[in-house]
């Protein structure tokens, strides 16, 4: 029967899709990042509750221990100062973490909002299934974004450290202060934005690391202020709902039960309450900026590649499209005469897997030995 968009669907896809089977606007994908989430909760929620968990966890116990006992209990200038300068640290510590763990959430969602898309059905833990080949490289790619994000940053400060450490004059040091800032800031948002499509691309494509980094460059070509403009209002709803909605309510229990006290059952008491804010906060709104750069990636490879269109043109569905695609795979098995068929002459979850995978996949034929690329 006839699908959405007039494109005949597999009566075992899912009935209607969270998102449009064409190039979207902005609005089309932040709507479908919490349509993602409504349809999904489980896994969407389940991905997310687990890396803000050890995000904050590990927040919580390094600000207990970093910040110390003298900023807890006496306030002069100079505790005053070293404790400011800790929680600047913890914060962009948090900050940086949060980053990483969006991206690799984002990772484990594009298999998610990418079968939604194309009108797959999605089984049962289906994200670990299509996710779990390319974890590790997964894992590094979004280290690669961060690192080479951070290194923009930290770049253009260097002539800046080495006056004021050589105690060069503080004109100099005002002056290379004033230009390494605003540069590194800009470089690091610039090649941020210009990667973060690498990591859905190293799942979906089953690409390797700098395959993935190359696949984001020539995706974001030409269009990088419509990626910053999207990520942008992504991040002011992030932090209207994770910093103000969601955490006032355990801000206010902090007042109440801990606000005049103090001691170290006071400060351990509120920093569990504000632990488990966090957690909260986070695990809602984790899930929301992982699913608009999954389909980030995915509107740039209908917009720049026709990914829409190539697969409308090869079958009436992308079920059929896929099911072809494991027939092929399993008759150059039988040819090779490696792995049989499961009992019953049923395709594996991996067959299946794989088949979804091969309708991403931009060059399907096998890699160069020892790359690892398209496995």
């Amino acid at each position: 029967m006839p699908g959405p968009d007039g494109w005949d669907d597999d009566m075992d896809a899912d009935g209607v899709q969270g998102v449009p089977f064409r190039p979207m606007s902005m609005s089309e994908m932040l709507d479908g990042a919490i349509a993602g989430i409504r349809r999904r909760p489980r896994t969407s929620l389940g991905l997310a509750a687990a890396i803000s968990t050890v995000i904050q966890v590990a927040s919580s116990i390094a600000a207990y221990f970093f910040i110390g006992d003298q900023a807890r209990d006496e306030v002069t200038p100079d505790v005053l100062m070293e404790s400011l300068g800790a929680q600047l640290t913890l914060t962009v510590m948090s900050l940086v973490l949060s980053a990483y763990g969006i991206l690799l959430l984002s990772g484990m969602l594009a298999p998610i909002l990418g079968r939604e898309l194309v009108g797959m059905p999605i089984a049962p833990r289906q994200a670990w299934r299509d996710a779990k080949p390319r974890l590790i490289r997964l894992v590094v790619t979004a280290a690669a974004v961060i690192g080479i994000s951070l290194g923009a940053l930290v770049l253009p400060l260097v002539p800046f450290t080495l006056l004021v450490v050589g105690g060069a004059h503080p004109a100099l040091g005002v002056l290379a202060g004033v230009l390494g800032f605003p540069i590194g800031i800009g470089l690091m948002v610039w090649l941020y934005l210009l990667f973060v499509q690498a990591v859905p691309a190293v799942v979906l494509e089953r690409q390797t690391v700098t395959g993935a980094l190359r696949r984001a460059v020539a995706l974001s070509k030409g269009r990088w202020f419509r990626t910053f403009g999207t990520l942008l209002l992504a991040m002011l709803i992030t932090v209207f709902m994770g910093f103000f909605a969601l955490r006032i309510p355990f801000l206010v229990v902090q007042l109440i039960f801990f606000g005049s006290s103090s001691g170290n059952d006071a400060t351990m008491g509120a920093l569990a309450v504000d632990t488990v804010g966090r957690i909260v906060s986070w695990s809602v709104v984790l899930p929301f900026d992982a699913g608009v750069i999954a389909l980030l990636y995915m509107d740039r490879r209908m917009r720049r590649e026709g990914f829409d269109l190539d697969l409308r043109t090869r079958g009436r569905s992308a079920s059929a499209i896929a099911r072809a695609s494991i027939a092929r795979a399993s008759i150059a098995r039988d040819q090779n005469g490696s792995a049989p068929e499961a009992e019953g002459g049923e395709q594996s979850d991996t067959d299946h897997g794989e088949g979804f995978i091969d309708l991403w996949r931009t060059n399907p034929l096998p890699a160069r030995p020892g790359t690892g690329a398209n496995q």
